[in-house]
């Protein structure tokens, strides 16, 4: 392992000792949390996982809020997300989130300081925790973690891509094994597996198309178009969570024009991040839709479910 790797280590294993310990302690909201995060640094489906799961609860109506820190917004402390805002304002997923599910958003480099102003808005309901396995400074209820083929074979950052090691799962009481990871590659002991099948979703007949995007992930997102049959013209791959800017913008022109590309073609989330005139220039502009479906829904659902029902306020 890379020196610098396993000092990495070192400081992630004796954090999580003291949580476990209790020589540092968790804070507890009024209503139960669910946490959906991961081992790695981005690119395992959390938010298309935590949309999903949303729309399950919502079939059920049951009300739940959802809790983020905003990555790479400009703007600092607690706020309820505006969807009308900018990603600058609250961060692209908390924006694309608010504005796919309808419910209430709140981003906060504090969690529980977000859950806080969350109860006092909506009451002590479900909150949904976004990226939330490392955030052990907030109690949850029940920790969904996403794992995916490339964590079994992955190191520690700064060398790899790992936040925390392998072992870590014994914390989780969900592992989601996405596509067809095989769970005989990770260290599981008692908890539930869940199985999801994502790809991509385009509605019409594309070709060829110019394809670009600011995700952890792009060669799956350019891999996962061709599957789906699309014919890429040509590709263009920006840091994660960018901001696209006007010269981005001139750029994806002139190289979609030498592409020879008749339309244009990203995710979600960077459709999030472009501002309506920068889409207007991009035209024909296609949104391909991450299609995210979970084996056995009810029975999972139904465990989730069952396991918060346990859930004590801290006043209690």
């Amino acid at each position: 392992m890379n020196p610098l790797s396993a000092l990495y280590g070192a400081a992630v294993q004796l954090r999580n000792r003291m949580y476990n310990r209790g020589v540092l302690a968790a804070r507890r909201l009024q209503g139960p949390v669910v946490s959906i995060g991961n081992l790695r640094v981005g690119g395992t489906g959390k938010t298309p996982f935590l949309m999903l799961l949303g729309e399950l609860l919502l079939e059920r109506g049951i009300g739940f809020d959802v809790l983020s820190r905003g990555y790479r917004r400009a703007t600092a402390g607690v706020a309820m997300v505006d969807p009308d805002g900018r990603p600058e304002e609250f961060g692209d997923e908390p924006l694309l989130i608010a504005r796919k599910l309808g419910v209430k958003v709140f981003v906060g480099e504090d969690r529980f300081r977000a859950g806080e102003m969350a109860e006092k808005l909506c009451g002590p309901q479900l909150h949904l925790l976004d990226d939330g396995f490392q955030h052990r400074s907030l109690a949850r209820d029940f920790d969904i973690v996403m794992v995916s083929d490339k964590d079994a074979h992955d190191t520690l950052l700064p060398g790899g891509r790992l936040r925390e090691p392998l072992s870590s799962l014994a914390r989780a009481n969900a592992v989601v094994l996405t596509n067809d990871t095989s769970e005989a590659a990770f260290p599981l002991a008692g908890q539930q597996v869940w199985r999801v099948r994502r790809d991509i979703v385009v509605h019409e007949q594309l070709e060829p198309v110019f394809a670009f995007c600011g995700i952890a992930r792009p060669g799956e997102f350019f891999r996962q178009l061709q599957e789906a049959g699309v014919v890429l013209a040509g590709t263009r791959s920006f840091r994660d969570h960018h901001h696209y800017t006007d010269g981005d913008v001139e750029e994806l022109v002139k190289a979609g024009q030498q592409a020879g590309a008749s339309a244009f073609v990203t995710t979600a989330k960077d459709a999030v991040n472009l501002t309506q005139e920068a889409a207007s220039r991009l035209q024909p502009l296609h949104v391909a839709a991450v299609r995210m479906q979970l084996e056995d829904a009810g029975a999972a659902l139904g465990a989730l479910l069952a396991a918060i029902a346990g859930h004590k306020p801290p006043s209690a």
